[in-house]
């Protein structure tokens, strides 16, 4: 083993709890994804939940929701099923994980501006999964323990 090696080595050992977080966050979306992929009446669902949430939602995001989710809801609820679940799953695994966490932070962010909630509110669990979703994208979670530390030189678009 040469010096480079056992510096890699001895470096990413010690990235072991962003590689927890990246998994915990992974499969957190995994599971939850996959409960909306299995759920027929997720659509409805969604749905429902949108225009409860139509008074509270920021300002800015109501017209969105209005004009294009609420028409669209069987897309709506396919791209956010989907996304949740893919999200984990690459999150899981440490694949593409900068895009992923994008995803994500885009994702979690739609739903925060839908229920119209403050930053620090303490029932606001998206602003922390966004907070968390832009570490993951900002410090390569991915090269600490994933596959995108195996694929990163052979696939430019992974670092």
């Amino acid at each position: 083993m040469t010096r480079i090696d056992e510096f890699h080595n001895k470096a990413t050992a010690r990235l072991w709890p962003l590689t927890l977080l990246r998994v915990y966050t992974g499969a957190f979306f995994l599971v939850h994804g996959w409960g909306k992929l299995r759920n027929p009446d997720f659509a409805s669902g969604l749905a429902g939940f949108v225009n409860s949430r139509l008074d509270q939602s920021f300002d800015f995001f109501r017209p969105f929701l209005e004009a294009v989710v609420l028409p669209n809801q069987g897309l709506f609820a396919f791209l956010v099923s989907w996304g949740e679940f893919l999200v984990g799953a690459a999150l899981l695994v440490g694949l593409a994980t900068r895009w992923a966490a994008i995803a994500g932070a885009l994702m979690v962010a739609a739903f925060w501006f839908t229920k119209g909630q403050g930053f620090f509110d303490g029932m606001n669990h998206d602003s922390v999964w966004l907070m968390i979703f832009i570490v993951l994208a900002a410090v390569h979670a991915g090269r600490a323990h994933g596959l995108d530390a195996r694929l990163g030189e052979r696939f430019r678009f992974l670092a």
